[in-house]
């Protein structure tokens, strides 16, 4: 089988940084065209200002991967369903929960493919993890999730507009390994927001979680969009067998009581990407919402604090 035709809807920093390449070198697919708003080309392959209008013109591409902002998440992923595409769609998966159970049972209706990728669940280092902590339990763990806005998103404001998640936006990377890992299930007990005072979002967010376990496990995530010294993306455990149990670098190194277990390159999208491929040979969707579930819960029970102005 040749390789299937594919356009990227949404040509900004995580289109340009990673779908195109990875597509470009996949055996699976071939990058047709895209859609910008903004008129942004890769090359000399057509581009179109709408996502209609990519539709009209090339019949023929029967693949999306829809790297929007989320806003107009579900807007573009229900079109793309109803013109007959199969859809990718980019993290997070929309801004509320009912949008994506709409999608979800939109796309089984139209007996098309859906697929919603959480890229940081894609590594070794936390299916290592995920083994670890479901043979000898969890007492503790804390997330640490710190990083620069003015890096990840330079001048794109979107993030700080309602529905655009804020430092909840990288977070949620954090959560989808989380809820991958844990082997028992955790709740939002409590969080702290903290916005600018001139924004929409939270730039700092503090979050206690809980579980229905009898140990009652200390169950902690602290996210912060102002670090300008480097990226600090770990999450620590400490086992029911005392070991403690670090994945960081985003989940793609792990150590074991300080000795290194697994550390590994960037190879997420390329495995989402070979996901996808799969799940369109089995004609079957795969959309985790336990993420944005949790997300969810954290805007919802979170106290609102106001902090100093934010400004580029």
């Amino acid at each position: 089988m040749g390789k299937r035709k594919i356009a990227v809807i949404g040509v900004g920093k995580i289109a340009v940084d990673q779908h195109i390449p990875v597509i470009e070198a996949s055996d699976d697919f071939e990058l047709a065209a895209t859609v910008s708003t903004r008129g942004v080309a890769h090359g000399d392959l057509p581009v179109f200002k709408t996502p209609a209008e990519l539709y009209a013109a090339l019949p023929e591409v029967a693949l999306v991967s829809i790297c929007t902002p989320p806003g107009v998440r579900h807007a573009y992923v229900r079109e793309a369903l109803d013109a007959g595409k199969d859809v990718m769609m980019e993290k997070p998966p929309t801004t509320t929960i009912s949008e994506l159970d709409d999608l979800i049972a939109h796309a089984k209706r139209l007996d098309r493919v859906l697929y919603q990728t959480w890229h940081s669940q894609f590594n070794a280092a936390v299916d290592r993890t995920k083994a670890i902590l479901a043979q000898e339990g969890v007492v503790s763990a804390r997330i640490d999730w710190r990083e620069s806005v003015r890096k990840w998103h330079p001048g794109q404001d979107w993030v700080w507009e309602p529905g655009g998640f804020g430092v909840c936006d990288p977070g949620i990377n954090a959560l989808s390994i989380f809820t991958k890992v844990m082997p028992f299930p955790v709740f939002v007990e409590s969080a702290k927001l903290t916005f600018p005072a001139n924004r929409q979002t939270p730039v700092d967010v503090e979050i206690a979680f809980k579980s229905a376990q009898a140990h009652k496990p200390t169950l902690s995530a602290g996210f912060n969009w102002l670090e300008e010294s480097g990226e600090i993306w770990t999450i620590r455990f400490t086992t029911g067998a005392g070991k403690d149990v670090r994945l960081e670098n985003g989940g793609r190194k792990l150590t074991v009581d300080g000795e290194l277990v697994l550390e590994h390159g960037d190879a997420e999208y390329g495995a989402m990407y070979e996901r996808f491929a799969d799940l369109l040979e089995a004609r079957q969707s795969d959309v985790d919402a336990a993420p944005l579930r949790l997300m969810a819960d954290v805007f919802l029970l979170g106290a609102r604090e106001n902090g100093p102005e934010f400004e580029w």
